[in-house]
C-alpha cells in the first residue's frame, strides 16, 4: 500500500530547497567554529615576536599543506543537490606557518639534542622543549566546533520548514 499525501508538492518544494538552505547555513556554522578554533590556538600559542601567533588562519576548501606550515586541520560536511551550484564540498582548513614562519612544526613538537650541520656544522644544540598550541587549541574546541555546525544545520532546515 502506497503512502497517500496531502499536499505532495508543497513536500517537494521543501526536500528541493532543503540542501541549499542546509548548505549556507551550515557554511556560516564552519566560518564560526573555524574563527574559534583559530582563537583559541592564537591564545595558546608562545609569543616571542608575535609572528607564529599571527601565522594561524583558516582557509575554505581543500587548500594544499605547504611545505612551510603546521600540518593543519581540516573539517567539514558533504552536500549535494542538483540545484547548487557551488563547490559540493564544504570543508575548513586550519594552518599555522606561512612564508615567513616555517617553525611552527618545531615548536609544537620540540627538537631533540643533535649535532648541528651546514654553517654551523658540529655545534651541538640542546634541542628544545615542545610548547605545543596548535592541536591543543584544536581539541580544545573540536566539540564545541561540531556543535555549532549540527546546530547551523538545524537551523537552515529549520528555516525552510517555517517558510513554506
Amino acid at each position: 500500500m502506497a503512502a497517500k499525501f496531502s499536499n505532495k508538492a508543497r513536500l517537494k518544494r521543501k526536500l528541493k530547497a532543503l540542501p541549499l538552505a542546509m548548505v549556507e547555513a551550515t557554511r556560516a556554522g564552519m566560518a564560526a567554529a573555524a574563527d574559534k578554533v583559530v582563537k583559541s590556538q592564537k591564545a595558546l600559542a608562545p609569543i616571542k615576536s608575535g609572528d607564529l601567533r599571527d601565522s594561524i588562519t583558516w582557509t575554505w576548501g581543500d587548500a594544499q599543506k605547504t611545505a612551510y606550515s603546521q600540518g593543519g586541520i581540516s573539517f567539514g560536511v558533504m552536500a549535494g543537490s542538483k540545484n547548487f551550484s557551488g563547490d559540493l564540498s564544504l570543508k575548513v582548513r586550519i594552518s599555522a606557518g606561512n612564508t615567513k614562519v616555517r617553525y611552527a612544526h618545531l615548536v609544537e613538537f620540540g627538537t631533540s639534542p643533535h649535532t648541528a650541520g651546514g654553517k654551523f656544522k658540529g655545534a651541538a644544540h640542546p634541542g628544545t622543549a615542545a610548547q605545543a598550541f596548535f592541536f591543543p587549541g584544536y581539541r580544545l574546541e573540536k566539540k564545541n566546533a561540531k556543535a555549532r555546525i549540527r546546530r547551523a544545520s538545524k537551523k537552515g532546515a529549520q528555516s525552510i520548514a517555517k517558510q513554506q
